[in-house]
């Protein structure tokens, strides 16, 4: 009971951050690049229902834009990561000596490189941030977490009797994978997205705030957090909004990873 709860909060906290996304394409109340002076730091009220920043740009509307960049970043990074990590995950369990120690190897090497250096590098080179570079970066990094949890399920999966049966049978190794290895560990890399998922987020949030992904004018709530840091003091409530957005988005993901975990091993459910 107490998993499924984890597995609901999570989904609920990951539709939330979809609806505001999907809102942001239909409506947001104001341009997010709109500039008025006469309305710098206004509390929340009836026009503006979060407040406004210090350019007078109002907070709901930018927020609402940070919800589909950090969806779109989402997106994209997964999508690197998983069409990538899995096959090498996958290579570097079906092959057998030196080819798969090595493949591991180097999938363990990449896993402790730390993605915002990897973007920083990437920015360096490219001459500047955009979004771009950091969905490049974060992905790539992203890459040998989805070959290794991949890699280790499907070296359970080649140890049982029904693999080496299909392999007696005179079934190729490709075929193998794809029929049987590959649906077996399609939970697993699931799980993985959606931890990726969450960590994505925070690495594009940590890039936005430190100017190296998205371009000035597109609102992101790293890049919110960042404008709002001089009125820490003065206005604190301009970085609650961003900072909570992140916190809830991450949370959600993660506990979707957590709940979709406990639903597909067996080894975790609770014995009734």
């Amino acid at each position: 009971m107490r998993r499924s709860k984890v597995l609901v909060v999570g989904a609920v906290l990951v539709g939330l951050v979809v609806l505001l996304a999907v809102v942001s394409w239909l409506w947001h109340p104001y341009d997010v690049n709109h500039v008025d002076a006469t309305a710098r730091l206004l509390p929340p009220g009836r026009s503006h229902l979060l407040g406004t920043d210090g350019l007078g740009r109002d907070t709901l509307s930018r927020l609402l834009i940070g919800a589909r960049v950090c969806l779109e970043v989402g997106v994209i990074v997964v999508a690197i990561g998983a069409l990538l990590g899995v096959p090498l995950g996958l290579a570097a369990a079906a092959s057998k000596g030196l080819a798969g120690g090595v493949l591991g190897r180097v999938t363990d090497f990449l896993l402790a490189f730390p993605a915002l250096l990897l973007a920083i590098l990437l920015a360096a080179a490219h001459g500047g941030g955009s979004i771009g570079t950091a969905m490049a970066a974060i992905g790539i990094a992203s890459i040998p977490a989805f070959a290794r949890v991949t890699r280790g399920a499907a070296l359970q999966v080649l140890s049982q009797d029904y693999i080496l049966a299909a392999r007696a049978s005179g079934i190729s190794p490709l075929r193998v994978t794809l029929t049987h290895v590959l649906p077996n560990v399609a939970p697993v890399a699931l799980v993985q997205a959606s931890v990726s998922f969450g960590l994505a987020i925070l690495a594009e949030a940590s890039l936005s705030y430190l100017g190296l992904s998205v371009a000035p004018t597109t609102p992101t709530w790293g890049r919110m957090l960042g404008d709002a840091q001089q009125y820490i003091f003065t206005n604190p409530g301009l970085m609650l909004w961003p900072g909570l957005a992140i916190a809830l988005a991450v949370l959600g993901f993660n506990l979707l990873g957590d709940g979709l975990r406990d639903t597909f091993d067996p080894t975790l459910r609770e014995v009734r």
